[in-house]
């Protein structure tokens, strides 16, 4: 191949991602306006919505269940502790589930405009990134209420959310590919997400995966969730570098979700306009 056709390839996958990635900017500021649309507090309820839930939370597994009374968690902390769990859970829970109907909602726009399917869910995933951050105002309202005064250890949470939207861009594009073909997915997925909820030490505190049975402890550790909570939690909660091992199993879900789930979605995408 000589160099004015090597160019003109490489001119051609530039022009390709700044149209992927201006129309990735399109359709997040949609998602945006058209979810606070209407909405009298708007995007101050990405706020509320965590900490109201941590208030709940608290008190009924503070008071109910004894959680953040023995072992390491401190009643000051486990407020904490809740929060960080609940906004890093919810990034993959609401991701996957806006994302695992993108290809369908967007069936109109697929058969009119040629675009690059995989657009749709990765676009899910960073409108996901969007609440986020918003919700990481409300961890430091919790931090700044009990006193907790951040450390430099924070630098690590471009690394673990880098890692935890892999995860889940992975896990939307297997989702949104099977769903064209299989719907009933759409339904199950509502089931899996409550069950990996109760799965996740998001309200239960590590101390009780050690009074376990084996095999249970084994499913507990290794949960792709429990993995990036604990990432989460030993920068904000503990304040400190994340343990090679948890950085590890981060990297790892990441890569495998990655690569399974494009896999599929590339196998499958060229039959999605027979079935949407």
């Amino acid at each position: 191949m000589d160099t004015t056709s090597t160019h003109r390839l490489t001119s051609h996958a530039k022009t390709e991602l700044q149209k992927d990635a201006y129309i990735l900017r399109q359709l997040v500021g949609r998602d945006f306006k058209r979810k606070y649309r209407r909405s009298v507090l708007g995007i101050v309820w990405s706020v509320l919505n965590p900490l109201l839930m941590m208030i709940v939370m608290a008190v009924v597994f503070s008071t109910i269940f004894a959680q953040g009374r023995n072992g390491s968690i401190t009643p000051e902390l486990y407020p904490l502790y809740l929060i960080v769990g609940n906004v890093t859970f919810a990034v993959m829970s609401d991701s996957t589930s806006q994302a695992l109907m993108s290809i369908i909602d967007n069936s109109s726009l697929l058969k009119k405009v040629k675009i690059h399917r995989y657009v749709f869910p990765v676009q899910k995933i960073l409108f996901s990134l969007v609440n986020f951050a918003f919700s990481l105002v409300a961890v430091a309202i919790v931090m700044l209420w009990f006193r907790i005064v951040p450390t430099w250890h924070l630098i690590w949470l471009p690394v673990g959310l880098i890692l935890l939207m892999l995860f889940c861009m992975g896990l939307g594009l297997l989702l949104s590919a099977l769903t064209v073909f299989f719907r009933d997915i759409m339904h199950l997925w509502s089931v899996v997400l409550t069950a990996w909820t109760y799965f996740t030490p998001i309200f239960w505190t590590d101390d009780y995966i050690k009074i376990m049975p084996h095999a249970l402890q084994v499913l507990m550790y290794g949960n792709p969730m429990y993995s990036y909570l604990n990432f989460m939690r030993q920068i904000f909660l503990w304040q400190t570098s994340p343990e090679p091992m948890t950085v590890a199993m981060c990297a790892g879900w990441a890569v495998v979700m990655l690569v399974l789930g494009y896999a599929v979605f590339h196998r499958l995408e060229h039959r999605f306009i027979l079935y949407i």
